[in-house]
């Protein structure tokens, strides 16, 4: 929660302010009295339980405790201090451990004092701390609770609004209460506000362009961000650290970050606090060691390498824009540049150095050879080793072995081991010489041998090696030195160079590094894009070396191979077909690689034969460029891929098309032609959505309503194929068509059934999946034969035979129709429908039962009604003459038969009757009379008994002969009117029609008797 300070409460902070913290020049803000915790005689003291520190300072919290001296007659001894966050009481995690805390914690060595010192603290320090002593006493160890509760807290500038319009409240703010009420220091566009000491400011309508800042008076170096009143947009710079710590010898990269109200800067630099604002790029002292370089935008670096003790400053970054200058009085970064020294104390030693680069490992050297398991600050010498003189020791900072310290003698004698390198890096020009010196000593002064190696490479005299023969000379100037001369510099010469000698009991073969020899690599580099147009391009380009030798400070620039100017860097614009290079000034011939836009791009194939489906293809774009070209590729103006390849893993129909590729850098942008890719498959199905991967062929019906008898039906079949695919169509496996389109012009139900149709190119045939084909047609009668045409619904009856009274009768409709028909039975004459479904039965049936029956079959294409059916009802009396009649018929027949045998004369006899001429005209149909005497017509059987025993000659039965008369004389037609129609519906014309065929039996006695039966039918007039 932020707190504030009134402004009535500056004077009375400044009188309650530590007189110890400011002496210290430590923030320390105590927020409660000293709280001591103990018992028995055991206890710990803390200054206060509550800290509020600022952030990047240095905190120290106080501490003390106290224990028994002696128990049970034994005097007590602290064992371990430990200071903790983390853990329980009894098992708690020492923050020396803490990577976070390594190199800015330190515990107080005084017997009672339990102080612990933080610096440069964080946001993230901030936690409870507790401290805990253990004894020699089996249980002789304490903890002090509840323990210090530290904040960290950051200066932050607050904008507020304010009564009065366009006025604002300015509140320099922390994240704790700082009790000792410090005065405050304002800074307005980084230059320091007078006489402004409260926390509020009250700016009179301030600009936009402003920025503003707030430090606590005596802590100036540890300011607030600068902030805008409004907007983003004003003129500001912030500082990445505050306080940096590197090495002798190492680099290092000092950041902020700027903005300006006015967009376009001129120039900017970095100077350094004490030589004035001059650009560090033109001071003696750092030419050829500074550069700068704006990594992205509002950003600047300044990077210094083989640093110096001199070079131990406060860095300021400074620009100018048309009408405004950033000059700041506000703190910058404190660069502390420190070496690595070995203090003795007797047989300790002390890794020392002026700042800490937060690391809390140290590596420890004997005669160049690490000492294993040795990671503290200091090392105990044993006594072993502290009677033997010839030893050298050495420590540095882990991570930082580079910079170790010099070997120096424990006895300070002068004639211990050890060699010591006169430079730790040199850089030097290709096709130069440089020479690589050493001083060394040895305890023993008979050396057997000495030679120089090169790291990488085991420990071979370089005057054997092959690559350096004849490039290289070993020489000894004076006692105890030698120098490695390499002529003729390569590239390939970079690396860490050592020395090493023998005696007859010792050889020096150290872990310690050499000298670092760097070859110079020049290298343009493109610093900033001014504009890009789209003929040429604006850029800021600096000449860049891998290291900057000695006493060559200045480049030259080359354009087309023509020197330009001496300015480093320089801004030109730069043409397609530039090329661009830059040499140290004197070495004109040892020029960087130059810098050019992409020369035009050209696409390669690969495999370049034809390209199959499903193969693996790779598009290859390629541009000479320097930089480094970066590639984009397109499909028809699509951008598909970043990267100089494209690869089709399986590579598939839809990839086919134009293809193109565009390679850009810094200096511009080509593109190459188009490349057509042309991948060749066999049939498939065309997929409407590219992830779907290919079908077989597809078959399309048009129209894709339902399919009505005599409507005209086409099936198409469809394949992505490349060449392009030949079509057969199949009707259930049986070949009809080679076209691509099966048409109907006039469908039938014939046609229904299962097709398929085929799709074959020179790559291979696929065929589709089935397709049915299902015709919707009106009821109609099944036909057994596809020839004959279709006819309406049918009837049939059953039973057959003649129907009786009382008896079961069942009519069934049957009907071919797609949909199924639903059928329903009507009588003639009668409206109402007697019935439906396809079976009409009538159980009991009665004379009222007769009459003329048909059905109607109807689906959602149309409706057909059968033919009539009549029934006809016969009694229980006529069914009985008519079994008599059929018995007295078979007995006469039988009758007949013996007579004809036994009676061959009265056989003769009627054989003689004059017979019809057979060879009428062929239409003439013969027919016989049988004479017989149905029920209720003629003579009774007793009268004919009676006249055939009078006349021995009668023939009982007579089969005559006659010619069919040219009209028939025995036929009755009957018309018969069919049921009323509707007048919407298509009905065929019937014509019903009863017809009565009669038979004349003629009898010796000339008596004719009539026999009648019906036969009822049907005649279509079409």
């Amino acid at each position: 929660m932020l707190c504030d300070l009134r402004a009535d409460e500056v004077q009375e902070m400044r009188a309650a302010m530590s007189s110890t913290a400011a002496a210290s020049g430590v923030i320390l803000f105590l927020l409660s009295l000293p709280v001591v915790q103990g018992r028995n005689g055991w206890s710990v003291d803390y200054t206060s339980t509550q800290i509020c520190a600022l952030k990047g300072s240095t905190v120290t919290i106080g501490c003390s405790f106290t224990f028994p001296y002696s128990k049970t007659g034994r005097y007590t001894t602290v064992n371990k201090k430990v200071w903790f966050i983390k853990g329980n009481d009894y098992d708690p995690d020492d923050l020396k451990r803490h990577s976070a805390y390594a190199g800015r914690l330190t515990y107080s060595n005084n017997q009672n004092s339990c102080n612990l010192t933080i610096r440069d603290l964080r946001e993230s320090d901030s936690a409870v701390y507790k401290f805990r002593f253990e004894t020699n006493n089996g249980r002789g160890s304490y903890t002090g609770s509840p323990g210090v509760t530290l904040t960290v807290t950051a200066l932050q500038v607050h904008v507020g609004t304010s009564s009065y319009p366009n006025w604002a409240v300015l509140t320099c703010q922390s994240s704790c209460q700082l009790r000792n009420r410090p005065s405050f220091i304002w800074y307005k566009n980084g230059q320091k506000i007078y006489g402004q000491t409260n926390m509020y400011l009250y700016p009179e309508i301030p600009n936009p362009s402003d920025s503003f800042s707030c430090a606590a008076s005596g802590h100036e170096a540890l300011p607030s961000p600068s902030v805008c009143v409004r907007g983003d947009s004003c003129n500001r710079v912030n500082y990445s650290n505050r306080n940096i710590c590197a090495f002798k010898g190492s680099s290092v990269d000092i950041s902020c970050t700027y903005s300006s109200y006015y967009q376009q800067i001129q120039p900017k630099s970095w100077f350094r606090s004490g030589r004035g604002s001059e650009d560090l790029r033109k001071v003696s002292q750092h030419e050829g060691r500074v550069e700068v370089t704006d990594t992205e935008r509002g950003r600047s670096t300044l990077r210094i390498r083989d640093l110096r003790e001199s070079d131990s400053a406060e860095y300021h970054f400074k620009f100018k824009s048309q009408s405004f200058e950033w000059t700041s009085s506000l703190p910058g970064t404190t660069l502390t540049v420190t070496d690595v020294q070995v203090q003795v104390t007797g047989r300790r030693l002390d890794c020392v150095t002026r700042c800490n680069p937060y690391v809390s490992s140290y590596v420890w050297y004997i005669n160049g050879e690490q000492v294993d398991g040795a990671s503290s600050a200091s090392y105990e010498i044993s006594y072993e080793e502290s009677s033997d003189d010839e030893n050298s020791y050495s420590c540095a900072l882990k991570g930082f072995e580079d910079f170790h310290s010099p070997l120096i003698c424990h006895k300070k004698i002068q004639w211990c081991n050890k060699v010591t390198y006169d430079k730790r890096s040199i850089c030097a020009f290709k096709g130069s010489s440089v020479d690589i010196s050493c001083t060394y000593n040895s305890y023993d002064q008979q050396i057997k041998s000495k030679s120089w190696f090169r790291s990488g490479r085991g420990s071979e005299d370089l005057r054997k090696d092959s690559q350096y023969e004849g490039r290289v000379e070993v020489t000894e100037t004076m006692v105890g030195g030698s120098t490695l001369r390499i002529r003729d510099l390569r590239e390939s010469d970079s690396a860490e160079y050592h020395f090493k000698f023998k005696t007859g009991s010792f050889e020096w073969k150290n872990s310690l590094p050499g000298t670092t020899l760097t070859v110079a690599a020049l290298q343009v580099k493109v610093s900033r894009i001014i504009s890009v147009h789209q003929s040429h391009t604006e850029a800021e380009l600096t000449c860049f070396s891998s290291c900057r030798p000695d006493g060559h400070l200045s480049f030259v620039w080359f354009k087309n191979n023509k020197v330009i100017l001496e300015k480093n860097p320089y801004q030109d614009r730069l043409n397609p077909g530039d090329i661009i290079s830059c040499a140290f000034k004197g070495y004109e011939n040892d020029r960087s690689a130059p810098v050019y836009a992409p020369k035009p791009p050209s696409v390669s194939v690969s495999p370049s034969a034809e390209i199959v489906e499903g193969s693996s293809v790779t598009l290859t774009c390629s541009s000479d460029a320097n930089p480094a070209a970066n590639y984009t590729w397109y499909k028809e103006e699509k951008l598909i891929r970043r990267g100089q390849q494209f690869i089709f893993e399986s590579i598939q129909s839809s990839d086919s098309g134009e293809y193109y590729c565009t390679a850009e850098n810094e200096l511009g942008k080509r593109s190459s032609k188009y490349i057509s890719i042309n991948v060749k498959y066999i049939p498939k199905l065309v997929s409407s959505f590219p992830s779907v991967p290919p079908k077989l062929p597809s078959v399309s019906v048009s129209p894709s309503a339902e399919i009505v008898e005599g409507s005209t039906v086409t099936l198409t079949c469809s394949s992505d194929a490349n060449p392009a695919a030949k079509y057969t169509w199949y009707k259930e496996q049986k070949l009809i068509s080679r076209d691509q389109s099966l048409v109907f012009d006039s469908i039938q139900s014939s046609d229904s059934g299962e097709y398929y149709c085929t799709a074959e190119d020179e790559l291979g045939k696929r065929s589709s999946e089935y397709i049915s084909i299902n015709v919707k047609y009106i009821p109609k009668l099944v036909s057994a034969s596809p020839s004959v045409p279709q006819k309406p619904p049918s009837v049939s009856v059953s039973p057959s035979a003649e129907i009786v009274e009382g008896s079961s009768v069942t009519l069934t409709c049957s009907s071919d129709a797609n949909p199924a028909a639903k059928y329903t039975w009507y009588k003639e004459g009668e409206d109402s429908p007697k019935a439906s479904g396809e079976i009409f039965t009538i159980t009991d049936i009665r004379p009222e039962h007769s009459g003329s029956y048909y059905c109607e079959a109807q689906n959602t294409r149309g409706r057909q009604n059968s033919t009539l059916q009549l029934i006809n009802i016969a009694s229980s009396r006529k069914s009985a003459a008519f079994a008599s009649i059929t018995v007295v018929f078979l007995a006469f027949i039988i009758l007949s038969g013996i007579i004809l045998i036994r009676r061959k004369r009265c056989f003769k006899a009627n054989s003689s009757i004059e017979r019809p001429d057979n060879t009428a005209e062929g239409n003439t149909n013969d027919y016989y009379t049988l004479s017989a005497w149905p029920e209720h017509h003629g003579p009774s059987a007793a009268a004919q008994s009676t006249a055939a025993e009078q006349q021995d000659d009668v023939c009982y039965a007579s089969v005559s002969f006659f010619k069919k008369q040219e009209e028939p004389n025995y036929y009755n037609i009957i018309p018969t009117q069919p049921k009323r129609q509707n007048e919407d519906e298509e009905v065929e014309d019937v014509e019903y029609t009863h017809i009565r065929f009669s038979s004349t039996q003629r009898l010796r006695h000339h008596q004719t008797v009539e026999y009648s039966s019906a036969v009822y039918g049907t005649v279509n007039r079409k």
